[in-house]
């Protein structure tokens, strides 16, 4: 067995045939843990400030006495913004 085998469908491309905005961060994720990290960010060039996200959610839950939100505020902006701008790029100039 494989990772691939436990990864979930997206709906959007499964029901409706679009991909949504995330569409290729569970493959982008194993391909930066499998080290190709070129072939992780076209997959999904959100997926590094996706992780440092994870990685400050997790800092929040573990470090109670700092506090980790205007930090997890901007990297949740900055992280929709890369995703919304690679799927329009992806989808409209992309050939």
């Amino acid at each position: 067995m494989q990772i691939e085998d436990f990864m979930l469908p997206c709906p959007s491309k499964k029901f409706l045939g679009i991909e949504c905005f995330g569409c290729g961060t569970q493959r982008a994720i194993v391909l930066v843990f499998e080290g190709k990290f070129a072939e992780a960010f076209h997959m999904f060039p959100a997926v590094y400030t996706l992780l440092l996200f994870f990685c400050f959610v997790g800092l929040n839950f573990i470090d109670k006495k700092r506090n980790y939100g205007q930090i997890m505020i901007f990297l949740a902006i900055i992280n929709s913004l890369i995703m919304v701008f690679s799927y329009f790029y992806k989808h409209f100039f992309a050939i």
